[in-house]
């Protein structure tokens, strides 16, 4: 099993800063509602918990070069 290092900080209310070994992001949301994430390596999620076992999720990357 390999060892990982995920630590996830509270900025502000509704900001939080999520680190781990080869990136870092941002996420902009509360516990309810639209979830909005950009990462050091360019992917950006949007996503939303909806009632009972759903929810939804988009993920793009930015495109290099």
């Amino acid at each position: 099993m390999p060892i990982t290092f995920r630590k996830s900080f509270r900025i502000f209310p509704g900001v939080r800063l999520n680190i781990n070994t080869k990136s870092w992001s941002l996420t902009f949301g509360g516990k309810h509602g639209p979830h909005y994430t950009r990462s050091s390596t360019g992917r950006r999620t949007t996503s939303m918990d909806l009632p009972g076992p759903f929810g939804w999720r988009r993920t793009t990357r930015r495109g290099r070069g």
